[in-house]
């Protein structure tokens, strides 16, 4: 992994209803900023794509690490797209939980559309219409065909084998090469379970995010090689 570069996207998206609200959801970007530092240590040159509140890497002298704040899944789109555009992207991990509702339009009570600029007034609860958000995952690999994608797939009551079924199918849309199986439980605590997945569905359990993130990245390191 010594020189390559790696985007990883980590945190969740905000989607906004006006200047100082909008809706999100839970992922701190534990896991992201996992695998930025084991790269880093490897010595990738990192892009680390994050949300409003996720957690930041720890970087030591000598490691080259970029940090680009995104908002939206619109927004995290575009920088993806702009970033795998203008450089040369080895490795795109994508871990950010991405929104799957964007705001369409938001309206008063008696149906009057608001302005999204500025703060909403208190006084008038909005009514928000919603539409869905564009699946990023699944364009990266039209962006470049070249990359390694790795991605993710989070569910909640699911039982583990229809978890790897949706998996497996996300893999299959998307081409990635690696993707990891993951429970809502995951957003509340280190110790969660993990399912990593490459084509041949063959399956690694991994007990914990650390060493979820550990094994991540030595398993990418084999697809740099041939390369």
């Amino acid at each position: 992994m010594l020189g390559k570069n790696v985007l990883i996207t980590s945190g969740g998206c905000i989607e906004k209803w006006d200047q100082v609200r909008g809706h999100t959801n839970l992922a701190k970007g534990t896991i992201g900023k996992m695998m930025a530092e084991e790269a880093l240590a490897k010595g990738a040159n990192v892009t680390y794509l994050h949300g409003y509140f996720a957690e930041k890497p720890t970087i030591k002298e000598g490691q080259n690490l970029s940090l680009v704040p995104f908002e939206g899944i619109i927004d995290l789109q575009a920088k993806m797209k702009s970033i795998i555009a203008s450089n040369r992207i080895d490795v795109v991990i994508m871990a950010a939980a991405g929104s799957d509702w964007i705001i369409d339009k938001v309206l008063g009570q008696n149906g009057e559309v608001l302005s999204q600029q500025g703060k909403m007034s208190s006084d008038n609860p909005p009514i928000i219409h919603f539409k869905k958000a564009p699946k990023v995952l699944k364009q990266i690999k039209e962006w470049d065909p070249n990359v390694v994608l790795v991605g993710f797939k989070l569910e909640s009551n699911a039982d583990k084998n229809l978890l790897i079924d949706k998996a497996k199918d996300r893999m299959a849309t998307s081409k990635a090469d690696l993707m990891i199986a993951n429970f809502s439980d995951s957003l509340n605590t280190s110790q969660a379970e993990h399912c990593i997945i490459n084509q041949k569905n063959e399956i690694t359990e991994c007990c914990s995010k650390e060493e979820t993130a550990k094994t991540i990245i030595r398993f990418v390191d084999p697809f740099l090689k041939s390369k």
